[in-house]
Formats: structure tokens, sequence, C-alpha cells
């Protein structure tokens, strides 16, 4: 249940740091996900946190449409959750 719970902050965070990364851009969901060769169900799923889980590559073209390196990207969900939560199980 905690591993459950781990998971579900780190989407929630991770959503919330693309979609703010994505306002500061200026882009609609629909033009970045355009952009990045990404459904913008796919896109709107990761933004609000409700995906089960996220690729790696689905990291790389999330980067790739806030043009932003993927290091970048997870770099700023550590600094968010810290060095208690990894992505990996």
């Amino acid at each position: 249940m905690q591993d459950n719970c781990k998971k579900k902050e780190l989407m929630k965070n991770l959503g919330q740091i693309i979609k703010q990364l994505r306002l500061e851009k200026s882009k609609s969901i629909y033009k970045i996900s355009a952009e990045s060769l990404m459904s913008k169900s796919t896109w709107r799923e990761v933004e609000l946190g409700i995906c089960n889980d996220v690729t790696l590559s689905t990291l790389y073209k999330i980067a790739d449409g806030l043009e932003i390196p993927a290091y970048e990207l997870l770099k700023k969900v550590h600094d968010v959750l810290g060095d208690d939560f990894f992505i990996t199980d």
C-alpha cells in the first residue's frame, strides 16, 4: 500500500511540474502534444497525475515538447520529492 501511495504522489507531482512548465511556455495541450508527437489525452492524463505509469520514451517526448533535457525534468521532480523517492520500484 505504501508503494502505491508513493507512486501516486510521484505521478501527481510530475504532472504539476509538467503543467507549470507548459504554462510558462504559453503552450496549449493541443499545441504541445502535437509538437511532441503525443496524444492530447496522454499529455492531459500525465498533467493530471491520473496515469498509472509514464514510460521513459514518454518522458523524453514530454521533455522535448517542453524544450528541456529529460534529466532537467527529473531533477525538478527530485527537488520537489526529495531523496526518499525513486523512479523504480
